[in-house]
């Protein structure tokens, strides 16, 4: 065997166990995302749920799938680079507007002591007592 060859086994060899760590974590994330969506209290909560854990767990799968492509058939996935760049972005901006659209229409939250958010939308004229008053549905 050439140096090269046995350069390219030993990476191999290493980056088994660290992408088959990396999916496992991904796939638990997305678990414990999905029992999240569903045992949440509100929609701000399964909103959470859905954004910070589900959005690191799809980042370790496809972490793990780029991995696996460069250091198994020797080229890195551009497709799924681009898929990581497009989920980290869109997910938690996707997530920010879908909570922020539920709390402007007046959808009740969970528990809540204090609305620090209520005086500052009153300043812009978007009555929150009104919507949940009289919401959309």
């Amino acid at each position: 065997m050439n140096k090269k060859t046995e350069m390219i086994s030993m990476i191999q060899m290493i980056g088994e166990p660290i992408i088959a760590i990396l999916i496992v974590i991904g796939a638990v994330l997305s678990v414990l995302s999905a029992f999240g969506i569903i045992r949440f209290p509100d929609v701000y909560l399964r909103a959470h749920a859905a954004t910070k854990s589900a959005t690191l767990g799809v980042l370790c799968v496809l972490l793990g799938g780029f991995l696996f492509f460069w250091v198994f058939d020797g080229y890195p996935s551009m497709r799924i680079l681009l898929g990581i760049v497009f989920v980290f972005i869109t997910a938690p901006v996707a997530g920010h507007l879908n909570a922020r659209a539920a709390y402007r229409t007046g959808v009740p939250l969970w528990k809540l002591a204090k609305d620090e958010l209520k005086p500052a939308l009153k300043k812009k004229g978007i009555d929150r007592e009104k919507a949940e008053k009289e919401p959309l549905n």
